[in-house]
């Protein structure tokens, strides 16, 4: 049970996020459960956002998200935690990414889901262009992104 406690995926579809928490909600040592969903909105670096596309090296990225994970086992003591990621062609209202943890007490589990999407924001391997009327362009790193890690210390 332990080695699918901690655990990433990349794929293309739609992630269930009830069918996620469910999975973990039958482990005795989970006391609470924190669930983020990052979606496409309609402004990014521009205003008029249609689209994003992710792409990303399979292999390189999973190792590098799990590598965050782990991270965060170290400064809490999580019960369970799950990175969903999408990649692809993810138009307007899509889901992007689902960050679940799980511990036995909900300040643990919300501040290491905070860690999480704050170092998935700064040291994950996808290149994200966006979509808008007006063109199509590479988004680039973000100096919040870097502020919003550093603050973890």
């Amino acid at each position: 049970m332990e080695s699918c406690a901690f655990s990433v995926q990349v794929q293309t579809g739609r992630f269930d996020a009830g069918g996620e928490m469910a999975a973990l909600a039958s482990r005795p040592d989970v006391g609470a459960q924190v669930c983020f969903i990052g979606q496409v909105r309609d402004f990014g670096d521009q205003s008029g956002v249609m689209a994003l596309e992710l792409e990303h090296y399979p292999g390189m990225t999973e190792k590098s998200l799990l590598a965050i994970l782990d991270t965060a086992r170290q400064r809490w003591p999580l019960s369970a935690a799950r990175v969903v990621h999408r990649v692809g062609y993810l138009p307007l209202g899509e889901p992007i990414v689902l960050v679940l943890t799980a511990s036995a007490h909900r300040r643990d589990a919300f501040a290491a889901c905070e860690f999480i999407m704050d170092y998935l924001k700064h040291d994950a391997p996808f290149w994200k262009k966006e979509h808008t009327q007006a063109g199509s362009h590479w988004v680039e790193a973000k100096s919040s992104d870097q502020q919003a890690v550093q603050r973890w210390g």
